[in-house]
């Protein structure tokens, strides 16, 4: 039996308090399931420019908690939590934080870090692809016992924790659903032993947005990245939840001109595009078919668009959501 569909929004900036909160309101209403931040820190300049990546004028943890108090059952967090940011200690106390805040809302999605200039623009030590994630797995580890409000006593390669217990309590016991999110396989390996949500990206080992990138997310390479998760998982893989982020979502008139203009753009066929399950595009009976192909292959039950197609996705969701 196939898991339910469930929505998302991933969102990057306002330019008010009340546009925020109303964007909030509106994911709600519309029926997705709920709004992600992303979380990085560079606004318009270099990075950006160098990068091709959005500009994010949010900080992700007043801004996911904004979004609860404006809301009453949309789920928030960010997809994902860069954990080299913050200290460990400090993150998973605001995701305790946010969790009690909002009733037990949290999604608390964690990376390994991939932007290479913003960690340059910031002064952060960019360490290799391996030590990043096996970072990753000790904060992890360190998070949950930080939600379980035993006293600490973490000794791990990278994470070094005593003497206090985590506080406060999150609603979601004993931890909010982790998300980890990654395109290699070494991250999706970590994701598919220790996530409730495995989140497939591409793979951003060129630290830029690109063909690269795209290319590593087609849908050849999207199911070798499923079976890398059902070999990690063994037994526990029925039990995952698998999101992706739809990033190229064009609903409506515009969805053809779309899919032709970036299959030549990244040297596939329109047909590959088309299938390409970062993309979405055509008309709701189009897409709503497509995106149960896609359940039905890959398993990916829980999508995310940008905000940018909130109004033009809603009739998918209406359509999908919960079944």
């Amino acid at each position: 039996m196939p898991r339910a569909f469930r929505f998302a929004v991933q969102s990057f900036s306002a330019s008010s308090a009340a546009e925020w909160r109303e964007r909030a309101r509106r994911v709600e209403d519309l029926g997705y399931s709920a709004l992600h931040l992303a979380d990085h820190l560079a606004g318009p300049g270099e990075v950006a420019d160098a990068t091709q990546h959005p500009v994010q004028d949010l900080a992700a943890v007043p801004a996911i908690a904004m979004a609860a108090e404006a809301t009453t059952t949309l789920r928030v967090g960010c997809r994902v939590f860069c954990i080299d940011y913050r200290r460990p200690a400090l993150l998973a106390k605001e995701a305790a934080t946010l969790d009690l805040l909002s009733e037990g809302r949290l999604e608390l999605g964690l990376g390994a870090g991939w932007l290479r200039a913003e960690y340059d623009a910031i002064g952060a030590e960019f360490d290799s692809p391996g030590e990043r994630i096996e970072r990753l797995a000790d904060v992890v580890g360190f998070v949950r016992a930080h939600m379980s409000g035993e006293p600490l006593d973490w000794e791990g390669p990278h994470v070094s924790v005593h003497g206090y217990a985590g506080r406060p309590l999150p609603v979601q016991r004993p931890c909010p659903p982790l998300m980890i999110g990654g395109g290699g396989r070494r991250v999706l390996s970590l994701a598919a032993r220790e996530a409730d949500i495995v989140s497939f990206n591409f793979n951003n080992r060129s630290g830029v947005l690109g063909a690269d990138g795209i290319l590593s997310g087609t849908a050849d390479a999207t199911q070798e990245k499923v079976g890398w998760v059902r070999h990690a998982a063994g037994p526990r893989f029925a039990e995952l939840e698998l999101e992706i982020g739809a990033y190229f979502t064009f609903v409506g008139p515009a969805g053809d001109a779309a899919a032709e203009g970036m299959a030549a753009a990244f040297g596939l066929s329109v047909p590959e595009m088309r299938a390409h399950p970062h993309g979405l595009f055509g008309s709701v009976d189009a897409v709503s078919d497509e995106l149960c192909r896609r359940r039905e292959l890959y398993g990916i039950s829980y999508v995310t668009v940008p905000d940018s197609a909130i109004d033009a996705f809603a009739p998918v969701v209406a359509r999908l959501a919960g079944s």
